[in-house]
């Protein structure tokens, strides 16, 4: 009986519980149902999907303290992932939530909707889509909920969420009126009310509206009750006080942030004392009290993530201070504590490179600055200017490498035989110490490992280099010795002399340095006693050393022959390595006067040109800057350059400039060869042939000389022949080695001028002329048989020929029909040019192949041609 009744009623609840699940009958049954199982089972879970989506995106998001930072964190999008990161799957879960919810729950009877959970399933779909940076869908989430529950708890979150797709749609203004417009509501309050002003804030950062978004920003930092919250909106209240100079209310709000302690991250609080101290005076600065306060932080060991920003603040106390040294080994070690800040990283390069640059080290101005660009993102607005100056620097380091090498070799060069193995002798020595010196530390790393092994951990002492002397001291901090903090222990290691690899690589340095390179044979001492005595010899003496020992030497480095050996003996060697130096400091000269603005490094270097005998070309351009260099700083060394160009070079450009203003000159120097091309390009070779000479030797000396070189060869070359042209070339590559000019001409002399020369009569060809040769001018004296050849063409109606008046040489043209399939097919021709009554032509011509005419022109070959007929 019992067991019937129980059936009963688990029938009555089942059909009760099947038609609580319908959604398509408005009961307070089905409304609660759906509603509970609403809330507490698919929304509950997308919730929880959607939370923790948000913590995983603060967490892994790097915010640019650098910049004002942004109200809200999102994660990368797809297309920014590194091969190694993956989309957060946590949105994607929430979303199929929420679309479940909907589709499952809702309730949408007769236009309504019966189900009160279905709007935050709404928001729960247009967050988790916002998330992922799919706006458009999210739009129309938030849309919906506005349009079908306008009285919904949920109105103003979804307003503000849509005006933040608005943002990121980068329709700010649409964004910041409709949240206007929310404001009005006098009942907003709490996180409703932050929210929209923190949203506000965003949309005014963004039209650069900084103090509309002060004022929104400190409404939303009131409101919120989130300490997180509040902690980002002060410290973005102190950015905005710190764009608008109000350094006072910037310093009052990062104040705020540390006060907060605890409440605030620690990132947010490290972030502040760095701001504040930017606003410091370091000069004025009380040395011990700031010192004090940041080394405390560093010993800080929950700071130990932020270390490379506590590093970079003392070294920026130290550059500002001028105490460089200190500087750049702060800078150094932010580096080597490296977070996520690249910023940061390139900050240190930059500034450690900004600091060699002053000291006009530029090689290793330009290592560092090549390391800031490794860190530098290509869109920050420091790049663009940055990789110029790198660019220069790349420059300068090359040419200063030319001068330098040039230098010591040409030096070396000049010495006595004997100067210069005392030479190589010093440096030998220096070389040996310097290998030495590796070997003890590469005994020490081994013998470390070794320890290591053993004791199974790195803690312990540095083994002490014992060397005596500044010299082996300084050498020593040159090395890359292991810090004391990184060696372990010797204390388990055998005192025993040979066993310790580290005391037998120190004692072979101090035997050698006692005994010198001694050789395993009789009476060693005595030898290397006198050895030991002759290395004492004064290293200016002029005395031949014995060279026994370096004949016994295994490694052929340690031998002055392997170094005289390799110096260059040839006189043009040397003749072309003082012209390769001093056009390196012609144009060290021109990167410092017009790149770096280095006006004290130019003079020098334009000086540095004139005392080492350049070629002639390199000295009106030398006066003339030195001449500009000197105008507002020593008008008397001014006047002497000024009078040296008016005097040596009074024709030349410089001159010009000097006596008519630079704006006449620059003019007339462009424009000259300007009109010179023109006239080559539309066939005026003779007039501009005429005229190239003139302007060669005007401005000779002078840098665009090249430009007119190269112009006059191409204007020989086609009124005298390849041999002109071939000699012009030469003279552009020997006068001007390091120019472009020159570049492009040596190719042409390399890959083009051989096959011209290689070109013979008698060649292939496919088509043939019939050449009239004409004296010039020609326009006049044989009008009549250019226009009986013109008819000709027309009558013919062969698109294939053609006519042409070619310039051959100075006094000579040949007037051309071109185009004849066969050598037959062009002596008919001529023979019915001859006895139509129509064209009745008593000039000779002569039929030429494609091939040969070209041979006549390039080679000025017309006469031997004309001969063999």
């Amino acid at each position: 009986m019992k067991t019937k009744k129980t059936k009963h009623i688990l029938l009555v609840l089942g059909v009760a519980l099947f038609w609580a699940c319908s959604t398509r009958k408005d009961s307070f049954v089905n409304r609660n149902f759906h509603a509970v199982t609403t809330e507490y089972n698919v929304l509950f879970n997308g919730d929880q999907a959607l939370i923790k989506g948000v913590a995983d995106v603060n967490a892994s998001f790097i915010d640019d303290f650098w910049e004002i930072l942004p109200v809200e964190r999102m994660q990368l999008k797809e297309e920014e992932l590194n091969p190694s990161q993956s989309k957060n799957p946590s949105f994607e879960r929430a979303e199929t939530k929420a679309t479940k919810a909907i589709q499952k729950h809702s309730m949408n009877i007769s236009g309504y909707e019966k189900n009160p959970q279905i709007d935050e399933a709404y928001l729960m779909l247009g967050k988790a889509r916002y998330y992922e940076h799919r706006y458009f869908p999210a739009m129309e989430a938030f849309n919906y909920i506005l349009y079908k529950y306008p009285n919904s708890n949920n109105a103003y979150q979804a307003k503000v969420w849509r005006e933040k797709v608005n943002i990121r749609l980068e329709n700010e203004k649409l964004a910041i009126k409709n949240l206007k417009k929310s404001l009005k509501d006098t009942k907003l309050k709490g996180k409703d009310l932050s929210d929209i002003n923190a949203v506000l804030t965003e949309a005014y950062v963004k039209i650069n509206a900084l103090d509309s978004a002060v004022a929104t920003i400190k409404i939303a930092k009131n409101e919120t009750k989130v300490k997180e919250e509040r902690a980002r909106y002060t410290f973005i209240l102190g950015q905005l006080y710190e764009k608008l100079n109000y350094n006072d209310s910037a310093y009052a709000a990062f104040q705020e942030v540390i006060d907060m302690k605890r409440k605030s991250p620690k990132s947010y609080t490290l972030f502040s004392h760095f701001k504040q101290a930017a606003q410091l005076d370091y000069t004025k600065t009380d040395t011990l009290v700031f010192l004090k306060k940041w080394d405390k932080m560093i010993e800080d060991i929950e700071n130990k993530p932020y270390l490379d920003l506590l590093y970079h603040q003392k070294a920026l106390f130290y550059d500002a201070n001028k105490q460089y040294k200190q500087a750049v080994k702060f800078y150094t070690k932010s580096v080597k504590f490296f977070s996520n800040d690249k910023y940061l990283a390139a900050s240190n390069y930059r500034n450690i490179s900004s600091i060699y640059y002053n000291q006009h080290n530029f090689h290793l101005a330009k290592k560092y600055l090549d390391s800031t660009m490794i860190h530098l993102n290509a869109k920050h607005k420091e790049y663009r200017p940055l990789v110029s100056k790198l660019n220069v620097l790349k420059e300068v380091v090359k040419y200063q490498d030319i001068v330098k090498n040039a230098d010591s070799i040409l030096s070396i060069s000049e010495m006595t035989d004997i100067e210069q193995k005392n030479y190589f002798r010093r440096y030998i020595v220096e070389l040996k110490q310097k290998d030495s010196l590796k070997a003890i530390v590469n005994a020490q790393k081994d013998a470390l490992k070794n320890t290591t092994n053993i004791n199974g951990d790195d803690k312990g002492m540095q083994l002490p280099i014992m060397m005596d002397g500044d010299k082996s001291t300084a050498l020593a901090n040159k090395a890359n010795v292991l810090p004391a903090t990184s060696v372990s222990s010797f204390n388990n290691q055998s005192n025993f002399y040979f066993y310790n690899a580290a005391v037998v690589a120190q004692g072979k340095l101090t035997f050698q340095k006692k005994w010198g390179n001694v050789s395993l044979a009789d009476n060693w001492k005595f030898s290397a006693k006198g050895e030991a005595t002759q290395n004492n010899v004064n290293s200016n003496d002029e005395v031949e050393q014995p060279e026994t020992a370096e004949k016994e030497e295994s490694n052929p480095a340690y031998t002055t022959q392997f170094y005289i050996d390799k110096l260059p003996k040839e006189v043009k060697q040397l003749a072309d390595m003082r012209i390769d130096a001093n056009d390196a400091r012609f144009k060290l000269g021109e990167l410092f006067k017009e790149s770096l603005k280095e006006n004290e490094l130019a003079t020098m270097s334009f000086e540095d040109v004139l005392t080492h005998k350049p070629e002639s070309k390199l000295i009106l351009p030398t006066y003339y800057n030195l001449y500009l260099l000197y105008r507002d700083v020593h008008a008397e060394k001014a006047n002497f350059y000024k009078q040296k160009i008016l005097t040596e070079y009074p024709n030349s450009r410089y001159a010009s400039i000097l006596s008519n203003g630079a704006s006449f000159s620059e003019a007339t120097a462009d424009s000259e060869f300007n009109i010179l091309y023109k006239m080559m390009k539309d066939g005026k070779i003779r007039e501009a042939y005429n005229e190239v000479g003139a302007l060669v030797k005007k401005y000779d000396g002078d840098e665009l000389n090249a430009k007119f070189d190269v112009l006059k060869a191409q204007i020989e070359g086609r009124l005298l022949g390849i041999n002109a042209y071939k000699s012009g070339l030469e003279k552009v590559v020997k006068d001007y080695p390091k120019g472009e000019e020159s570049k492009r001409a040596a190719e042409i002399l390399a890959n083009d001028i051989p096959k011209v020369e290689a070109m013979n009569f008698g060649m292939p060809s496919k088509t043939f002329n019939l050449v009239f040769v004409t004296p010039y001018p020609n326009e006049v004296t044989y009008k009549d048989l250019w226009s009986k050849l013109t008819k000709y063409l027309k009558d013919a109606g062969n698109s294939d020929y053609s006519l042409s008046n070619d310039i051959y040489d100075l006094k000579t043209n040949c007037i051309v029909i071109h185009g004849f399939i066969t050598e037959e097919l062009a002596s008919a021709t001529y023979e019915y040019l001859k006895l139509e009554k129509d064209y009745k032509i008593k000039d000779r011509a002569y039929i030429i192949s494609n091939e040969d005419y070209k041979v006549i022109q390039a080679k000025k070959k017309l006469d031997e041609f004309i001969s063999k007929k």
